[in-house]
């Protein structure tokens, strides 16, 4: 049986990576301790049912209940089972973010500050990272990206022929999403929340499209943004990226935005084979 080890810091991504591999056929429990690892394969085996495999997570809340996970990995490929061990990382500052927006207490230790708790962490899971099948860093991907990332692994695609694009639109009042390689003002352009018979519609509407496209501005615009991109692009695989995210942000990421995104995306959908796009605030209001 293929038994998938998910393991690394807190934060990193593990329980996103846990959830696509359940949806892809897995069976996958969180946080059991080691020294039950082999029991669990062998009786899911046993039962017959068809899983594509087992992921099962092994970190630090595991606490002392952890150590031994040499031994036991061990055990298990002996016993013919294939083991691949997952690390999952991040750099320190894109864990702190993660823990500050969730208000999460780290698990590392009690009254300890997040910063402490990291520390502490990447000490004691130093020897599963050393023995780890792959490591993957997901300071820079976000739930979507890292999701298909997973799945492109497990099953057999190259991570060095993955690339792919993600076009997004935005609000500048919700912020400017932390994933963006490239990020794109389009506030300058006429907006539709001042026309009264668009105001309620979003990009996505023929005639709110037609309104932002239409405009000379607008043409005059992406007659200089799309060979900017087909230009940067490029660059940007050759750099040994997996992912590319263009953001592209208006006031409240309902109107202009979404159509330019949807623009953007069309464009480079005729040059590149994966691209996705998505609008992340076209629901949280109007401008």
């Amino acid at each position: 049986m293929r038994v998938l080890v998910i393991t690394g810091m807190s934060g990193s991504g593990k329980s996103t990576a846990v959830r696509a591999l359940e949806d892809n056929g897995f069976y996958c429990i969180d946080n059991l301790p080691v020294g039950l690892f082999k029991r669990f394969v062998d009786l899911l085996e046993k039962s017959g049912e068809a899983f594509k495999g087992v992921a099962l997570v092994a970190d630090i809340r595991g606490g002392e209940l952890i150590k031994g996970y040499e031994h036991v990995f061990k055990q298990l490929t002996k016993s013919g089972h294939v083991v691949e061990i997952f690390y999952f990382d991040a750099t320190d500052e894109a864990l702190i973010r993660r823990f500050s927006e969730t208000r999460r207490r780290h698990p590392a230790a009690e009254n300890c500050t997040v910063i402490e708790g990291i520390r502490i962490e990447r000490e004691r899971l130093s020897g599963l990272r050393q023995i780890a099948t792959r490591s993957i860093d997901t300071s820079e991907l976000n739930v979507h990206q890292l999701r298909e990332l997973i799945l492109n692994i497990v099953h057999g695609k190259a991570q060095d022929h993955l690339f792919v694009i993600e076009v997004q639109s935005f609000g500048y009042r919700y912020g400017v999403p932390l994933e963006s390689s490239i990020v794109m003002d389009v506030r300058f352009l006429p907006n539709p929340y001042f026309v009264p018979e668009l105001k309620a519609g979003s990009g996505r509407d023929d005639a709110v499209r037609e309104y932002v496209i239409d405009d000379p501005r607008t043409a005059a615009f992406m007659d200089n943004f799309f060979p900017l991109l087909d230009m940067l692009v490029p660059a940007h695989r050759q750099e040994g990226k997996s992912y590319l995210t263009i953001s592209i942000g208006c006031t409240g990421g309902r109107h202009r935005s979404v159509a330019i995104a949807e623009a953007t995306g069309m464009h480079l959908q005729t040059l590149w084979p994966t691209v996705r796009i998505t609008h992340r605030d076209i629901e949280k209001g109007q401008q």
